[in-house]
């Protein structure tokens, strides 16, 4: 398979060095890709037949069958299961425990996933560091040469120098999106485990879930949420761009 007329290899090699920085943040992304399939595939649940086979567990009494409709690896099944271990304890207590076992079982949905976000902003900045090196170089041979250059060389040596950083963004786009997708389906289940709490409260009678949003909301009075955290980023990112923008100026 050739690109642009080179083999694979080729284009690697006239990369230069940077591209092995790149590489290892393909196969970083790669890994992590893999890790978060398998265990965002292991979190699986259909929620409307989970919602429903508890639901006639505790409409009929059956809290035994109740336990082993929730005996599933799914965060949502185990914010369920905490409830139901814990009916004889008063609301606050259960939404205490409920809250820690739901963001424990959430976490283990969440982890690494900054991994990807940090290897989308690694490679596009590793990407424009070797063209910009690249293109150092490739004026610098301008220099020594006293400016007799062909425009042909020249634009060799340019167009060399691009390869990093279409390789870094070929390594970040990819990054971004499987990033955001398994977000999104963190999210999701974050939902689904709010529903979840409020059936129960409803089949119960109980005030579960107002505890554990006040309790969510006290605790996230100390730390941004996921959107805040995104725009703040994005703020600080615009403001470092800005300030390379005056050096460079």
């Amino acid at each position: 398979m050739t690109i642009w007329g080179h083999s694979f290899l080729e284009l690697f090699t006239k990369g230069g060095p940077v591209m092995w920085a790149l590489l290892a943040c393909a196969v970083t992304a790669i890994a992590l890709t893999f890790e978060r399939a398998i265990a965002h595939f292991q979190a699986r649940l259909n929620f409307d037949a989970f919602r429903n086979s508890l639901e006639r567990s505790v409409k009929s009494g059956d809290l035994e069958n109740a336990g082993q409709t929730c005996d599933q690896p799914s965060p949502v099944a185990t914010t369920a299961a905490a409830y139901l271990q814990h009916l004889d304890l008063d609301d606050e207590a259960r939404a205490s425990i409920v809250q820690r076992e739901g963001a424990a079982a959430l976490e283990k949905v969440e982890q690494r996933l900054r991994g990807l976000s940090t290897v989308a902003h690694i490679s596009t900045l590793i990407g424009l560091l070797g063209t910009v090196a690249g293109l150092v170089g490739a004026f610098h041979a301008i220099e020594l040469a006293d400016g007799q250059v062909q425009s042909g060389d020249l634009a060799a040596g340019i167009w060399a120098a691009l390869l990093t950083t279409v390789f870094g963004l070929t390594i970040a786009i990819p990054s971004y999106l499987i990033f955001h997708f398994f977000e999104s389906r963190a999210d999701r289940i974050a939902r689904q485990m709010s529903f979840i709490v409020s059936y129960l409260d409803q089949w119960f009678g109980k005030k579960t879930e107002r505890l554990v949003e006040a309790e969510s909301i006290q605790t996230n009075t100390a730390k941004p949420d996921r959107a805040e955290r995104r725009r703040i980023r994005a703020v600080e990112n615009s403001d470092e761009i800005s300030a390379a923008g005056l050096v460079s100026e």
